[in-house]
C-alpha cells in the first residue's frame, strides 16, 4: 500500500532553510515498537504518510507499543519484523521506501555497563546496515537518531551542537560512533543524512528505567518513600510530542542534510526538583531515599544537560510546545494521566529496579 502525503512539522513553521522533501510514498521507521518510535509511527499515519514499521522480531509476535495503537491507526502500519543487526533484513525492509527514520538502538545506560558488546552490535553495526542499504538503494533522506548523552557533562551551557563529545558510558560511546558513521556517509558518498539529537524525552509508554516513569509509578503504586539514585544532576526534559515534531521537521527539510541538530526544551531542572514537581502534581508529599544500585559510576554520571535549540529553530522551523517550567508541568500532567490508568500501570514492575 502506498499513500501519498507530505509531512508537516509540529512546532512553528517558517525557518530560513529550504523546506520540503517532495511527495513521500513510504517511510521506513526502525525502532517503531519502542517508546518514541511508536508515537512517531502514529503521527506519520495521522499525517497521511505511508509507514513501514520495522519492529524487533520475537517469537511472541509482539509489535511492542504498536500493539497499543488504536485499531484505526494500527491497520495502516506495514509491519516488518526483523533485527537491524541483520543487513539482509534491513535491506529487504528498506526496498520501496523513499526515506528512513532510524530510531532502533539499545538505550539503557545501566545495561550498557552490563553488556557493552550488544551495544556495539545494535548501535554501530545496526546503523551501518541502515546506511549501507540507504546508499545502495538511493534513499532520499536518512534521519539518524543521536542522544544528548554523547555530550557528557556540559562544559558550557546551553549545549550547542559544537559542544565536545564525551563517551561517559558504553552506551554514549556507541552512539558517538554511530553518529560519526552517519555523518561520514554524507561526506564520503553524499548519502542525505541528518542527525537528530533529542535530549531527555519523556511521556506515555516510556520504560521505567527512565527517571520520570520511575517516580510516577512508585507514587501511583502507593509509595511515599521514593527510591532514586543521584538527584543533583540536571536534565533538559523534552515531551515526546515535541521530540516527534523534531523528527518530522527534519524529515520535511533539506536544510538539515549533513547537520547535527539538537531537539531540546531549552529548560534545565534537577532530578530532585523533578521528583518534587511530580509529587506536587500528583497531590502527595514524598521522601526521597538514596538507592546505591541506581547510581552510575562517578565518572560516568552526566552531571548537567541543557540544550540550545537555536539551530533547530533556524534550520527546521521547529521549537518546543512544551518548553520551560510551564511546558514541563503540562507534559508531566499528560504523562501522569497515562501512567496512573490501571491498565497502563499494570504493565510495569514498580518495585523492581529496571536496568
Amino acid at each position: 500500500m502506498f499513500r501519498s502525503g507530505r509531512v508537516r512539522p509540529e512546532g512553528r513553521s517558517g525557518g530560513p532553510g529550504q523546506r520540503g522533501t517532495g511527495t513521500l510514498r513510504k517511510v521506513l521507521l526502525t525502532g517503531a515498537g519502542g517508546f518514541i518510535g511508536s508515537h512517531l509511527a502514529e503521527e506519520l499515519v495521522r499525517r497521511n504518510v505511508a509507514v513501514r514499521t520495522f519492529v524487533h522480531y520475537n517469537s511472541a509476535g509482539s509489535y511492542g507499543w504498536l500493539d497499543s495503537s488504536s485499531p484505526e491507526i494500527r491497520k495502516e502500519f506495514d509491519v516488518f519484523a526483523g533485527n537491524v543487526c541483520d543487513p539482509n533484513g534491513v535491506r529487504t525492509a528498506m526496498k520501496g521506501c523513499d526515506a528512513v527514520l532510524h530510531l532502533a538502538a539499545l538505550i539503557a545506560i545501566p545495561y550498557s555497563y552490563h553488556s557493552p558488546d550488544t551495544y556495539v552490535e545494535a548501535n554501530i553495526r545496526g546503523t551501518l546496515n541502515v546506511l549501507q542499504a540507504a546508499r545502495d538503494l538511493g534513499v532520499e533522506k536518512v534521519i539518524h537518531t543521536s542522544t544528548s548523552e554523547v555530550y557528557g557533562t556540559a562544559q558550557f551551557v546551553p549545549i550547542t551542537e559544537e559542544h565536545p563529545l564525551q563517551g561517559q558510558s558504553p552506551y554514549s560511546a556507541t552512539k558517538i560512533g554511530a553518529d560519526q558513521l552517519a555523518l561520514s556517509f554524507e561526506r564520503s558518498f553524499g548519502t542525505p543524512v541528518t542527525v537528530v539529537r533529542p535530549f531527555n524525552t519523556y511521556g506515555p509508554r516510556q520504560s521505567a528505567r527512565a527517571v520520570i516513569p520511575t517516580i510516577i509509578t512508585q507514587i501511583a503504586a502507593g509509595a511515599r518513600k521514593i527510591k532514586l539514585g543521584s538527584i543533583h544532576p540536571t536534565r533538559d526534559f523534552n515531551f515526546v510530542a515535541d521530540t516527534v515534531g523534531g523528527f518530522l521537521a527534519a524529515l520535511d527539510s533539506r536544510a538539515g542534510i549533513g547537520e547535527v541538530i539538537n531537539i531540546g526544551s531549552g529548560f534545565e531542572i534537577s532530578i530532585g526538583d523533578t521528583a518534587n514537581l511530580i509529587a506536587e502534581l500528583m497531590g502527595v508529599e514524598i521522601e526521597i531515599e538514596h538507592d546505591d544500585v541506581r547510581v552510575r559510576p562517578g565518572r560516568s554520571e552526566v552531571e548537567r544537560l541543557w540544550a540550545s535549540n537555536a539551530k533547530a529553530q533556524n534550520l527546521l522551523g521547529w521549537s518546543p510546545r512544551f518548553g520551560g517550567v510551564d511546558g514541563l508541568r503540562k507534559g508531566l500532567e499528560q504523562t501522569i494521566a497515562w501512567f496512573t490508568k490501571q491498565d497502563n500501570l499494570a504493565r510495569y514492575r514498580v518495585n523492581t529496579y529496571t536496568l
